[in-house]
């Protein structure tokens, strides 16, 4: 079969997809779909092609030709440069290309005699267009990493599962695998693997245009504790929407998910400066997956849902270890829980008794320890007490949603027992009906 073979046949496809259609503008949706598709399958068949040819080039300018080789020829000073601006990428992928093309290509040994490629099933995905060279060439790296390590016939089962499983992904999915199967290739390098990436562990802070920028590389077990947190987070406050009060109004909760994020971030770091003893979070573990085997015999590798990496089982009993699960248990010991104007902060005991009463945060339901402990009457402007009947758990969004945008509260009774009311600005309800919030939340009044 012809080298052109398959982008023919790619580009007949591409031409019946776009069948009386001068432009995109024209397309139906499903048309717009085989369009996308058919031209997936070019540029995969394409990327057989290209990958091939840039080994050529590589070939014929290989160190030893001297003034001959092709590159120099056509005034380059390497074949990846060569290919780069031929094809218009960047020289590493261009690299890449050349890479890919020299694991697939067909070899001869010392006689002459033609070998099959160093990795078939990778060179047939790639002809038949099921694989693009991107693909492939995440393939071919893991294996080549892995190779004197797992040995041969390991390898060759590898290309298999790696191949198979790749067809049809995207290569943010590739990648994923590629991660997990260099865990199973190498298990005895997944521990080193985890030392170095934990030596390239950085936070940079700095300030530009007014705005506070950070930039975190983390490794696997260093960030597990910190995606479960952040990303529960987000999942709280998406899901405390459902019972916010009228959720299409103007000034209702419309942060995107990189803003929650952030919040988090900030909601942390806050609680950390105030907190007494450990950080809680709401809701939030994190999940360590390994065998039994791997466990008792300390060798082999776990995985940590939301990472794609996997950690040593060594980092996996660390991470256990640390959890920091700790129960607590009330006294008897009584305690004072209005304080009047002595204090400026609500105690822990006031704190408790107000979860007792609000369940969470009294206006959108996000769990206690998300919250914080808010003066219905403001301690300067007001010289409001820090008094149980004074205070109510909001978290930060409702706290701004309150003070921003001129909500009223009010209690009704005292203790644990008592009614908090939200009472919204007229222009969210004209009627500014008051709503019943903590543990009712949101009942609308009689």
């Amino acid at each position: 079969m012809s080298i052109l073979t398959g982008v023919h046949e790619a580009i007949a496809r591409l031409d019946a997809a776009c069948a009386g259609v001068d432009g995109a503008q024209g397309l139906s949706r499903e048309q717009l779909v085989a369009v996308a598709d058919a031209l997936g399958v070019l540029r995969r068949h394409t990327d057989a092609v290209q990958a091939e040819v840039a080994a050529g080039i590589a070939r014929e300018s290989r160190p030893e030709l001297g003034a001959a080789s092709l590159a120099k020829q056509q005034v380059f000073r390497n074949p990846a440069a060569l290919i780069a601006a031929g094809a218009g990428v960047s020289a590493g992928e261009a690299s890449r290309l050349v890479a890919v093309g020299e694991a697939t290509a067909p070899r001869t040994d010392l006689l002459g005699a033609r070998l099959p490629a160093k990795y078939p099933r990778v060179r047939e995905a790639l002809v038949s267009g099921v694989l693009s060279a991107q693909a492939a060439a995440l393939i071919i790296g893991v294996l080549e990493r892995c190779r004197v390590a797992a040995g041969p016939v390991r390898i060759v089962e590898g290309e298999r599962v790696l191949v198979d499983a790749a067809a049809g992904l995207a290569v943010d999915a590739v990648r994923k695998l590629v991660v997990r199967a260099e865990a199973w290739l190498d298990p005895d390098g997944v521990a080193p693997r985890e030392e170095e990436a934990r030596a390239r562990r950085s936070v940079t802070m700095f300030e530009r245009d007014g705005m506070v920028h950070l930039n975190a590389r983390l490794d696997a077990e260093s960030a597990a504790p910190v995606v479960t947190a952040v990303r529960g987070f987000v999942s709280a406050a998406f899901a405390a929407r459902t019972d916010a009060p009228d959720p299409d109004a103007p000034d209702a909760d419309q942060r995107t998910v990189a803003m929650i994020q952030a919040d988090a971030l900030v909601a942390f770091c806050a609680h950390v400066l105030g907190c007494e003893a450990r950080v809680p979070v709401a809701g939030a573990t994190v999940i360590v997956r390994m065998t039994l085997d791997d466990l008792e015999s300390g060798t082999g590798s776990a995985t940590v849902d939301g990472i794609e990496t996997p950690v040593s089982v060594g980092a996996a009993r660390r991470m256990a270890a640390g959890g920091g699960v700790i129960p607590w248990v009330m006294g008897s010991d009584s305690e004072i829980l209005d304080w009047g104007r002595e204090k400026r902060l609500f105690t822990r005991a006031q704190r408790l008794a107000l979860v007792e009463r609000d369940g969470g945060c009294a206006m959108c339901g996000l769990p206690p320890e998300m919250t914080r402990v808010h003066h219905i009457r403001w301690w300067q402007r007001d010289a409001g007490p820090t008094d149980l009947s004074n205070g109510v758990l909001l978290c930060e969004t409702c706290h701004h949603r309150i003070h921003d945008n001129d909500w009223e509260i009010r209690v009704d009774g005292t203790g644990v027992t008592a009614r908090v009311w939200f009472i919204p600005p007229r222009y969210v309800d004209p009627a500014r009906t008051p709503r019943l919030g903590g543990r009712g939340r949101f009942d609308i009044a009689a």
